[in-house]
């Protein structure tokens, strides 16, 4: 598998780039990690305001990014600034599974969004390009998004997801016994990413075979 990211994207955010991996991993419910995820809702809540949440560094970027795309990021949130809200507004984060909860885990920490698909469901190489006006995109839990001027990943069947929300199609169920983890980055990578998310999900899902996709930019 090969990850393209389209000229299109580039030309208005040149260091947009993109971690990937592929991993074996085992689907749980999300007792195996609640303890995690307890501790990343205390943290968020008592660190950040909703004011305060616009100012993290990676946030900011990233809703800057979709500006220059030409996306409102206060109508299209990205899915990692949802989450922050989420807990700063005092909910709880949703438990899910394992896979998905290490995900959201993995997204907070980083702030950045985070894909977490079922790489049996993807076919073919992955290409990030620009969202068209005549994409036909439904996010999970979501309806039909507008996703025109948001970076899409596409495979040979259509495109399954983005920063703003993932759809149903490539969605984990019972039956993951594979991953794709999509980290997305608006500017530059960090090693400290990489470590996490392999931490994350070799210490929570039981990941091995952990691969590093090769992205061509």
């Amino acid at each position: 598998m090969i990850i393209t990211i389209s000229s299109e994207i580039k030309d208005i955010l040149p260091n947009f780039n993109v971690l990937a991996y592929t991993m074996d991993v085992k689907l749980l419910d999300s007792s195996v990690i609640e303890e995690e995820i307890r501790k990343t809702e205390e943290r968020i809540s008592e660190e950040y305001t909703l004011e305060e949440v616009l100012s993290i560094p990676l946030i900011k970027e990233a809703r800057d990014s979709y500006k220059k795309l030409g996306k409102d990021p206060s109508r299209y949130r990205l899915a990692c600034e949802s989450l922050l809200r989420r807990i700063v507004k005092g909910n709880k984060l949703y438990r899910i599974n394992n896979l998905v909860d290490a995900g959201n885990i993995l997204s907070i920490d980083l702030n950045r969004s985070t894909a977490v698909l079922d790489l049996d469901k993807i076919e073919g190489d992955i290409t990030i390009r620009m969202g068209k006006e005549t994409d036909i995109y439904e996010g999970i839990g979501r309806g039909i998004i507008n996703v025109s001027n948001i970076p899409l990943y596409c495979d040979n069947i259509s495109p399954f997801g983005s920063p703003t929300s993932d759809t149903l199609r490539t969605s984990v169920n019972d039956n993951t016994k594979k991953i794709l983890l999509m980290i997305i980055c608006f500017n530059s990578m960090n090693d400290k990413d990489e470590a996490r998310a392999i931490e994350l999900f070799t210490k929570y899902c039981d990941a091995k075979n952990i691969t590093k996709v090769e992205v061509r930019r």
